[in-house]
């Protein structure tokens, strides 16, 4: 973030990734809706992007790069961003991802950290996207789980963002992506004095993963999430092996992890119902203790 004067800053982020599924449009509409996102999670408002694409023009056809363009233009047309233009390079390996510029107000910034004892924690999408494209390479994932994960990735978290900043006393925000959302979680309250408790059961999840995880159909992002967060989250009995895994699921495109307060919670995730934000959810709260760390119940 950059302010320019005492009401204006700017928000510039980027991100670019290798194809999360076949489809170059879907693809292209993907991406440009997860480079959108960091602006969304800190409450501000996406203006102009520009593209980043690396393309192997000896091994693919101009048909498919122009694809997955005019999928991030639509995404974008849909929010509301201007292109600008962008860059290219030959590559040997696909990436594609853009370069966005957002405005807010300086003293409504949401970042990931400010979450307060009692807070609520509320989760918009419903996780799993790593875990279904694992599956979907390995030819085990049916059409409609593979349309259900690329639509939760297509979609705007525009909507969830709006309904946010017009609630009363939302203390943080992020948005859930690489390092899956008991990672995020961590970051919301490491070296804080609060703790989180999630309550596995409440979690949005896609249908059909227990059978995929138990079979170990895992993207590697899932170990190496698990791995790197282990020493600061504790697993209760209640919460199955198989559902513990989902939450450390890398995302594409997730949905907002927001912590507000406990009274607002309700009347939040219903607004995001009537909205058609469906999987929206209280997922846990924010404690005094344990601080720093992440229960899982």
């Amino acid at each position: 973030m950059y302010r320019l004067r005492d009401d204006l800053a700017l928000i510039q982020t980027v991100d670019f990734f290798t194809p999360i599924v076949d489809d170059p449009h879907t693809f292209g509409r993907i991406a440009a809706a997860n480079a959108l996102s960091d602006v969304y999670a800190m409450g501000g408002k996406p203006l102009t992007a520009l593209n980043i694409i690396c393309f192997p023009i000896k091994t693919m056809g101009l048909d498919i790069l122009r694809e997955i363009l005019k999928g991030g233009l639509a995404t974008l047309h849909e929010a509301g961003v201007v292109l600008l233009g962008g860059h290219s390079v030959e590559d040997n390996e696909l990436k594609y991802g853009l370069s966005v510029t957002g405005t807010i107000h300086p003293a409504r910034v949401l970042r990931n950290r400010g979450a307060r004892p009692g807070d609520a924690l509320i989760l918009t999408k419903p996780l799993g996207t790593g875990i279904v494209a694992t599956a979907v390479k390995a030819d085990m994932a049916t059409e409609e789980l593979a349309a259900l994960s690329a639509g939760s990735m297509i979609a705007l978290n525009k909507e969830a963002a709006a309904l946010m900043t017009a609630t009363p006393r939302v203390h943080a925000c992020t948005d859930v992506t690489g390092f899956g959302l008991i990672g995020h979680a961590c970051e919301m309250i490491e070296e804080s004095e609060v703790g989180i408790i999630i309550d596995a059961s409440s979690v949005p999840v896609f249908p059909g993963l227990r059978e995929f995880v138990e079979s170990g159909i895992l993207p590697g992002g899932l170990h190496r999430n698990r791995s790197y967060r282990a020493a600061m989250v504790e697993r209760a009995p209640t919460c199955p092996e198989w559902l513990y895994d989902i939450l450390f699921d890398p995302q594409t495109s997730g949905g907002l992890l927001i912590s507000c307060a406990k009274e607002e919670a309700p009347g939040l995730v219903h607004r995001m119902h009537g909205s058609g934000i469906r999987s929206a959810a209280v997922i846990g709260e924010i404690t005094a203790r344990p601080q720093g760390r992440v229960v899982v119940r």
